[in-house]
């Protein structure tokens, strides 16, 4: 987001929902913001804040996973932002499965695809 915005990341974490409203309302685009407490924000000006901020979800390759998930969101017809909150849910609660199995301190890209269908059934589940 740095890259993006041209604003240091000391800036952006001082105010990620605004950040994250400001870039969705001037590129016309959903934006996520990924860490800590990932943050959505629909160019309408609503804003979304994940629950998780694991270590485990902190890896090479999650974000990869993320964007597959929020993909497969979209293919089964749901609207991007609503796909971007769903598919983050569903990314941060496998990455807590993940890092239960393995360890947050190794879990990898792939153990997140692993507990991927595990993440999908305890929401379902309810």
């Amino acid at each position: 987001m740095s890259r993006l915005t041209g604003l240091s990341i000391a800036e952006i974490n001082g105010s990620r929902i605004a950040t994250a409203r400001q870039y969705a309302q001037e590129w016309g685009h959903v934006v996520l913001l990924k860490g800590a407490h990932t943050v959505i924000a629909h160019p309408d000006g609503r804003a979304g804040v994940l629950p998780f901020a694991d270590p485990a979800l902190a890896k090479a390759g999650s974000g990869d996973v993320l964007a597959g998930v929020i993909v497969a969101m979209l293919a089964q017809g749901l609207e991007p932002f609503e796909a971007a909150v769903a598919g983050g849910y569903v990314h941060g609660q496998a990455g807590i499965v993940a890092g239960a199995k393995v360890g947050a301190a190794s879990a990898t890209a792939e153990d997140y695809l692993e507990a991927l269908s595990d993440s999908l059934i305890r929401l379902y589940a309810g």
